[in-house]
């Protein structure tokens, strides 16, 4: 069994070489930092349910080769599309199933917490990321201002800007909370474990972790708005501001703890004598009692076959296959630079602009095209299109939705309208957006390989599907903008917008293709 094992172990360090390698650069980033304690404490908490394990009579299972040959097919999908977050999921299963294949199903259900627990440490796909910290930094900007306004400081909000007359504070995608949801949800998930009270406690503590860190965080950004007030811009930056940020962090935590103490007052498990009681980090259940007549040794294995070997079986196909085919290319279109786009279509006349460096960095596009249409007698627009050769590893068109507030807009209203295209019409997304009493409405979508997309889940989706069937996963998001005089019809302008972006659609497919 030891000798199967070490061989196992080996094979899958092989095979998610490449997977391991991007994780644990995850886990060295501010975001993720907490990811590299994880397995540790997981495996401290096996470790502790040891005396239960030594007891159990070791019955490995054959579910557990089902669920490793399921683990396998998602290590495929994963790998020929080389989507990162799908490879850690896959790697989770097989541990799980190797643990049913090695033990059995009553050691699955004693390691069932610590082995779930794994998951706090995978990092969230690039597009739930972008979507969650947009909203926190929403979130927390308002709950800024709230705390300036509180103590009377002059303070207004703009998206994700905050104004305090002479400065300006942007609360960046750094300063949305996120850094504290991560490892306080991690922590959570801890307290409740060895919180030892009724389980709606202990999924409240859980829960608890989004709104305290939001809390925190938007108590964090007041703190800062006052600093500068009194101190100037230099007081967002540099060691006092990541000093804030521990402080704030630590502070957080012992709210976790006040939490627990109030709830172990609520309705006390009976035989419970105070919070140090129900919240102890040994169970003194597990030590092993003394078996009359047997030892703690485990039975034979009465299948001539363990599951084990069964579990290497399928596992020793797949690990050829991933080296026989190696790295997976894509074959990328040829395609016409956006530098060659036409600045004169139809009645329009363009003027190309440049985007800014901090945003060619953030926003990782292989080429882009930022323009101004404007046409006689009509207002003008602004045309943004972001092409990716390959969107497989986390280097993604970016929604709009997420990037918007941080140029100080809200937005108002969101729907789909319908595009022509020829006799057929495509949903394209519609939103209107406001910063103090300017308006502009946008119109966008996602032009991946054939197809025009509107969902930015489905754009996932089939991203999956083409890196796996075509080998393609080059794209493009589409964004048109024009600004909602005051007195001017919405209307107008949104017909103004889709008749521009119907004009365009010929010859997109020489610089998007199909």
């Amino acid at each position: 069994m030891a000798v199967i094992a070490f061989i196992l172990v080996a094979l899958l360090g092989y095979m998610y070489a490449d997977s391991l390698r991007f994780l644990f650069g995850q886990w060295t980033s501010d975001d993720y930092g907490h990811g590299i304690f994880v397995p540790f404490i997981s495996a401290f908490l096996v470790w502790q349910t040891r005396h239960r394990l030594t007891r159990l009579r070791l019955a490995p299972s054959w579910l557990g080769p089902l669920v490793v040959l399921a683990g396998l097919l998602l290590y495929t999908a994963g790998n020929l599309a080389t989507l990162y977050v799908i490879s850690h999921l896959s790697l989770w299963i097989l541990i799980i199933g190797l643990v049913l294949s090695f033990f059995g199903f009553k050691a699955l259900r004693e390691t069932a917490f610590p082995l779930a627990y794994l998951l706090t440490a995978i990092p969230l796909p690039v597009f739930l990321y972008n979507a969650l910290s947009s909203q926190l930094q929403l979130w927390s900007s308002a709950l800024g201002v709230g705390v300036l306004q509180f103590i009377g400081v002059t303070a207004f909000r703009e998206g994700n800007i905050i104004d305090l007359g002479p400065v300006q504070l942007q609360v960046a995608e750094a300063c949305s909370g996120i850094r504290y949801l991560f490892p306080l949800t991690s922590l959570a998930l801890l307290c409740a474990y060895f919180f030892r009270d009724r389980m709606w406690k202990r999924t409240l503590l859980v829960i608890s972790a989004l709104p305290l860190s939001v809390l925190v965080n938007g108590f964090r950004i007041g703190v800062v708005g006052i600093l500068v007030e009194q101190y100037g811009a230099q007081a967002a930056e540099g060691f006092l501001h990541l000093f804030e940020g521990w402080v704030l962090f630590l502070f957080t935590l012992a709210l976790l703890v006040v939490e627990m103490w109030a709830f172990s007052r609520m309705q006390p498990l009976p035989g419970a004598h105070g919070f140090l009681d129900q919240f102890r980090l040994s169970d003194r259940s597990i030590v092993p009692e003394p078996m009359q007549g047997t030892t703690l040794a485990a039975p034979a294995i009465v299948l001539r076959v363990p599951a084990y070997v069964g579990s290497l079986a399928l596992t020793l196909p797949f690990a050829f296959f991933c080296w026989s085919t190696g790295e997976r290319l894509e074959i990328p279109p040829e395609r016409i630079a956006f530098i060659n786009f036409s600045m004169h279509i139809g009645e329009w006349q363009g003027n190309p602009q440049p985007v800014e460096p901090q945003l060619i960095s953030a926003l990782r596009f292989d080429d882009y095209l930022l323009a101004d249409y404007a046409a006689p007698g009509g207002g003008p627009l602004t045309l943004y299109m972001a092409y990716y050769q390959s969107q497989r590893k986390g280097q993604s068109a970016h929604s709009p939705q997420s990037c918007i507030p941080g140029g100080g807009w809200e937005i108002t209203s969101k729907r789909m309208v319908d595009l022509p295209m020829g006799k057929l019409t495509e949903p394209v997304n519609r939103v209107l957006i406001q910063k103090d009493r300017q308006k502009q409405l946008v119109l966008y979508w996602f032009k991946q390989r054939d197809r025009m997309l509107s969902n930015e889940y489905l754009v996932k989706l089939y991203l999956l599907w083409d890196a796996l069937t075509r080998q393609r996963s080059d794209g493009a998001l589409i964004r048109l903008s024009a600004a909602v005089d005051p007195g001017e019809d919405e209307q107008a302008v949104e017909e103004r917008l889709l008749r521009f972006a119907q004009t365009i659609q010929p010859q997109l497919h020489r610089y998007i293709p199909d």
